[in-house]
């Protein structure tokens, strides 16, 4: 009896014992927040007390994007040392810029002289430009937003860009892999006021990794639109098919299945591609396989042949041969390996291949392509600056590793 007694004069005793104050509640976030400053900064705020000096705030995020593997970043805000802090850590996008839309879960860790440490609840910010007023359509795992032109012309960009899908899924059965955004911009130059260190020809760009398009188009140049937008959700497309840290796509059938997908080759183009079959002035696949030249028209002969060279593996092999080069390229296997596995022929023997099946048209161009109409074609291609429909690729450039 005497033994239950103490046992139970313990008991009470150690409830009486004021608990100890774990570290999960010895620090109290009061309030965090967020300022866009699109397109140059976010800035993360921080208001936090505990009963001693707080000397550490480390803002920990994570950016909504395709990755080889879970990223988390960590950014330090600094202030003075005291038991209430009011702090803030600006993401600079001068260093590392962001796409519209991009959404970012972020929260704080904190840490006081006691050795205290807390971590607020996560939360998700995007960085929408909020400089326009945007609408928005959405369809499946498209949405397409717009602050000008009226219903019909945000329908016709959508019913574009589904067509597009439907084409890719017949020619080479890719599709989708998450959600996609498009920002329809009314002209070039507010698409370039939503870019850091943006090119003067930039048209459109496609942040591949973060399923994002951004892209000029006003309400009259909505044929124009249509075509570039579907080039860019081709690049998106292929790139979500063909994502992995081994390998990657030469740049001619990268192109080239951005070309095809737009639909027939503009006359145009059509007229680089005759002149340098009569002239015997073709690019070498195997040069193809790198980035185009940034002269005019050596970039517009370059972007036509890549429409050649997959139009001839298309019409001659097929839809599952192209999902299988896309598929052996994803895993690592070299150019050569890959069209060897699939087509029985290495790049030198594509381009022997396909400038054989040009003879027949090399005889027709002779018959109908007089040289005085391919100069003229020339030069009034390159007097309307196509670089504004191709926007020579400014979605490589942004691709290229100074995206967040």
């Amino acid at each position: 009896m005497i033994k239950r007694i103490l046992l139970a004069a313990l008991a009470l005793f150690l409830l009486l014992i004021p608990s100890v104050v774990t570290a999960d509640n010895a620090i109290t976030v009061l309030d965090t927040s967020v300022e866009i400053n699109f397109p140059t900064a976010l800035v993360f705020n921080l208001e936090a007390e505990s009963s001693a000096d707080i000397v550490d705030a480390r803002l920990r995020y994570q950016v909504d994007k395709m990755n080889y593997a879970s990223a988390t970043s960590e950014g330090w805000a600094d202030f003075a040392p005291a038991t209430e802090i009011e702090t803030s850590w600006t993401w600079d996008m001068r260093k590392s810029s962001l796409p519209p839309g991009t959404a970012i879960t972020y929260w704080w860790t904190i840490k006081d002289a006691a050795g205290n440490n807390q971590e607020s609840p996560p939360a998700v910010v995007c960085f929408e430009d909020v400089r326009y007023q945007w609408q928005s359509l959405t369809n499946g795992d498209l949405t397409l937003f717009r602050y000008e032109g009226d219903d019909s012309f945000a329908r016709e960009l959508m019913n574009a860009c589904e067509a597009g899908l439907g084409r890719l899924t017949l020619d080479i059965g890719t599709y989708p892999e998450k959600p996609i955004k498009i920002y329809v911009y009314a002209s070039a130059s507010d698409l370039q006021g939503a870019m850091i260190f943006p090119q003067e020809w930039t048209g459109g760009a496609a942040f591949t990794e973060f399923g994002i398009i951004a892209i000029g188009i006003s309400p009259g140049q909505l044929d124009w639109g249509k075509r570039a937008l579907v080039h860019e959700l081709t690049h998106l497309v292929v790139h979500q098919a063909t994502f992995s840290p081994y390998g990657e796509l030469p740049t001619w059938l990268d192109e080239g299945l951005a070309m095809y997908n737009e639909g027939e080759l503009a006359t145009s183009l059509e007229a680089y591609l005759q002149q340098a079959i009569s002239e015997d002035k073709l690019i070498s696949v195997r040069s193809l396989c790198s980035p185009f030249s940034a002269e005019p028209e050596k970039a517009y002969l370059s972007y036509t042949e890549s429409y050649s060279l997959v139009e001839y593996l298309l019409d001659n092999y097929g839809q599952v041969e192209m999902l299988n080069l896309l598929t052996l390229l994803k895993q690592g296997n070299t150019y050569d390996e890959a069209l060897t596995q699939v087509y029985s022929f290495d790049i030198d023997g594509l381009d022997s291949r396909w400038r054989e099946a040009l003879v027949g048209p090399i005889s027709q161009a002779q018959r109908t392509w007089h040289p005085a109409l391919i100069a003229v074609l020339s030069a009034l291609a390159t007097s309307l600056a196509l670089a504004g429909a191709l926007a020579l690729e400014e979605w490589d450039w942004q691709r290229s590793g100074k995206l967040g």
